[in-house]
């Protein structure tokens, strides 16, 4: 049995409702896994250090989501899914309307949680300690920095633990809302449900996702359908490339658009099962420093590691 390899043009021609639209998170499962994910990828890893650190810190996440059950944000109502669905926009804006004030306690169950851990070097410890001593006002403003992507305002440091905090909140509102309350978007490089940036994409295998590409939102672990050889920044398919490490891991690569000069990485389910987009691009510097080398940019930082320079976010 031979299956033939749509081209993009005919992808796009097909009926986009045959299509799954949309992979909301699972409650359960999705901090779960990831933590999982980051703590295989750091065995004999260069950075082993930091993913085993992050693996905890999701796992912190799993834990805090399931304690809180459902955070005082609520889903969207009927009027406000209209709405969303006439102007074409994300259906929870991250970057408009009120922040669930719990996200604070979030961050700061995070920081007493991996302080109680021990084994904390004397930089994180104080880390932890500036973060513990900063007030509301302090902690929103930090919180809209990271969210509006400006990196010339926020520690590289903090960023990775206040990202963990809002990530629970915004994961809390992906996994209780209906699909078909999820609006498409013009804008397909966005997060039809927070408006966020994607951290990478991923080609899936298996039932209704078999052969389809899908992005993953930083924010709220949300993953929409995007036709594959396109770029998820500019949506150009022109000058469209990919990038390996020779000699490396094939089962995630960097696509760079010529269009934009920006990349984003894409890993393949088929050559890894257990792939996770955001854990395995956190894990695959090595190809951000091809990359960079090569003269492209990223199209989005990875949310649990801040650009040390505000030019490479």
């Amino acid at each position: 049995m031979t299956q033939r390899i749509l081209q993009p043009g005919e992808i796009e021609g097909l009926d986009r409702t045959a299509i799954p639209h949309l992979r909301l998170p699972q409650r359960g499962t999705v901090f779960a896994d990831r933590a999982a994910r980051l703590r295989h990828l750091a065995k004999g890893h260069a950075i082993a250090g930091y993913l085993q650190l992050m693996a905890k810190v999701v796992e912190i996440q799993h834990e805090t989501l399931a304690i809180f059950a459902t955070f005082s944000a609520s889903t969207p109502c009927f009027h406000a899914v209209e709405h969303a669905e006439a102007h074409s926009m994300p259906v929870v804006n991250a970057l408009g309307g009120a922040r669930d004030p719990a996200w604070r306690e979030v961050l700061r169950r995070i920081v007493d949680r991996i302080d109680a851990a021990g084994g904390a070097t004397p930089a994180l410890r104080k880390l932890l300690d500036t973060l513990r001593a900063m007030n509301d006002a302090q902690l929103d403003n930090l919180a809209d920095a990271v969210l509006a992507l400006r990196p010339g305002e926020v520690d590289p440091a903090t960023a990775p633990f206040v990202m963990a905090a809002l990530q629970v909140v915004w994961t809390d509102i992906a996994c209780r809302l209906d699909v078909r309350d999820v609006p498409y978007l013009e804008t397909p490089g966005i997060c039809p449900v927070c408006g966020s940036m994607p951290v990478a994409s991923i080609v899936r295998i298996g039932g209704a996702y078999q052969g389809y590409r899908f992005l993953q939102c930083g924010l709220c672990s949300t993953e929409w359908h995007m036709v594959r050889v396109k770029c998820s920044h500019c949506d150009s398919t022109k000058g469209i490339a990919y990038h390996a490490i020779a000699e490396g891991d094939q089962s995630i690569r960097a696509e760079s658009c010529d269009t934009c000069g920006v990349y984003r990485k894409i890993g393949y389910q088929e050559k890894d099962y257990d792939m996770e987009p955001l854990a395995d691009d956190l894990a695959s510097l090595a190809l951000d420093l091809l990359m960079s080398e090569a003269g492209y940019r990223r199209a989005s930082p990875n949310p649990l590691l801040w650009p040390q320079d505000a030019d490479d976010a």
